[in-house]
């Protein structure tokens, strides 16, 4: 008997980890197209990295904190701006579709050093492909229900009805 009430505990406590655990891959799928980072190397005068490739409907964000000199981030012809030179910079910038090419950027007060950074820009994928990942990712991970329609069926299973006198 004390075997039945062991197995009964640990299946009800593992099925809220099935739940999580499923949570946590689809979180961190959803995490893998996350901004690309550029922040500055201010001993070298540089951005780092100073090359980027990402994909249409990604995003670039610059982020430096605790500069002795300002910097910033323009694009040589106005597609993007994080503003005037900072010491500290939070700036994220979004490739829409339809922006795929090859965008050069400086550092306004610091571009005669060096300070150029370039970021390349991929077509996305077309949408009927998006929507069958998306499938297959629902379809790859068993909902919360499944896992309790499975624990109910092996309760159902081990425990014998009680025989009426």
């Amino acid at each position: 008997m004390k075997i039945r009430q062991v197995m009964i505990f640990v299946l009800v406590s593992l099925t809220p980890l099935w739940a999580v655990e499923a949570s946590f891959l689809e979180n961190e799928n959803s995490n893998t197209q996350s901004d690309k980072i550029v922040t500055v190397d201010s001993t070298n005068f540089r951005f780092s990295p100073s090359e980027i490739t990402l994909n249409e409907g990604e995003s670039v964000r610059f982020f430096w904190s605790g500069e002795f000199l300002g910097h910033n981030a323009v694009e040589e012809n106005g597609f993007f701006d994080s503003g005037d030179p900072e010491t500290n910079v939070d700036y994220t910038f979004n490739f829409e579709i339809g922006t795929n090419g090859t965008y050069t950027y400086v550092c306004e007060p610091h571009e005669q050093m060096g300070m150029i950074g370039t970021i390349i820009v991929k077509p996305s994928i077309a949408d009927s492909d998006e929507e069958d990942d998306d499938e297959v990712k629902n379809e790859a991970i068993p909902g919360f229900l499944f896992y309790n329609v499975i624990l109910v069926l092996l309760l159902v299973s081990i425990i014998k009805p009680k025989q009426f006198v």
